[in-house]
């Protein structure tokens, strides 16, 4: 499945994002291709971020992502970053951005 999220960094932030993306954590990158993400790409304009993931189950990484300590941390360090941390309802499962054209 393909999911498409905005998020949005604080204006004074952004040279830390970009540096923390640049040092993403081994331990994390291999816990979310575990997860069953096969592809994750984020764009940035200005402080607005769109993302594209594919993953088999979108509920399901976050299952599995939600009580491992690196993702904790690495969470932490974007909360501080972030002032959309995540596109997502209050479910916490019907994420992204709805589909408006497509060819």
């Amino acid at each position: 499945m393909r999911i498409a999220l905005h998020t949005r960094v604080r204006e004074n932030r952004i040279e830390e994002y970009e540096t923390a993306h640049r040092e993403v954590p081994a331990e994390l990158t291999v816990a979310i291709r575990a997860a069953g993400v096969t592809s994750w790409i984020i764009w940035r304009s200005g402080c607005e971020l769109f993302h594209v993931l594919e993953c088999q189950d979108y509920a399901r990484l976050l299952a599995e992502l939600e009580k491992l300590p690196v993702n904790i941390a690495w969470q932490a360090r974007m909360a501080e970053l972030l002032d959309v941390v995540h596109d997502y309802s209050e479910a916490g499962t019907t994420a992204g951005l709805p589909v408006v054209w497509q060819l």
